[in-house]
């Protein structure tokens, strides 16, 4: 329940969404979150975005940096936001040190091996104090187009 009243106020909340890429675009989801349904149960607290090592990494909203460095033999970027909300991105080396300001779509960190993906990813999460939240709610939302009657994307790939 916590969870979605946070998610709920997250999305309302329109200067609480930074909309600042952490890969350039194209996204490539290689895992969705998956919240677990308890604090201790399995889950997949984030989401593993596909991309090459030596990637750049972007400060997807101005903070501070909170943590730069290794945690479990991997390392970890956290930014604290201004919103009360973390950000996290591993396995990285981080540009930035602790305590740093950053603004958002500065390069903070470089995309290293030792991902738990079968192939390159970054592992990106977000947190409102311990409660993780899906990071793609930080993204904005796209934009709906009308196309015009008769465009050719009405008409399907054999034109009829």
């Amino acid at each position: 329940m916590t969870t979605l009243l946070l998610s709920l106020l997250l999305a309302l909340a329109p200067s609480a969404v930074p909309g600042v890429r952490p890969l350039p675009a194209p996204l490539s989801v290689a895992r969705w979150w998956d919240p677990p349904p308890t604090p201790y149960a399995a889950g997949h607290r984030g989401v593993d975005l596909s991309a090459p090592v030596g990637a750049q990494i972007r400060a997807v909203a101005s903070g501070r940096v909170h943590h730069a460095g290794p945690v479990a033999g991997r390392g970890v970027l956290s930014l604290a936001l201004p919103n009360g909300l973390r950000t996290t991105y591993e396995p990285v080396r981080p540009l930035v040190a602790e305590g740093e300001q950053v603004r958002a779509g500065q390069v903070v960190a470089v995309l290293t091996e030792g991902s738990h993906c079968p192939a390159p990813c970054l592992h990106w999460g977000l947190l409102a104090g311990e409660t993780y939240l899906n990071p793609l709610a930080l993204l904005p939302r796209p934009t709906p187009r009308l196309l015009p009657a008769g465009h050719p994307a009405e008409s399907g790939p054999a034109g009829g």
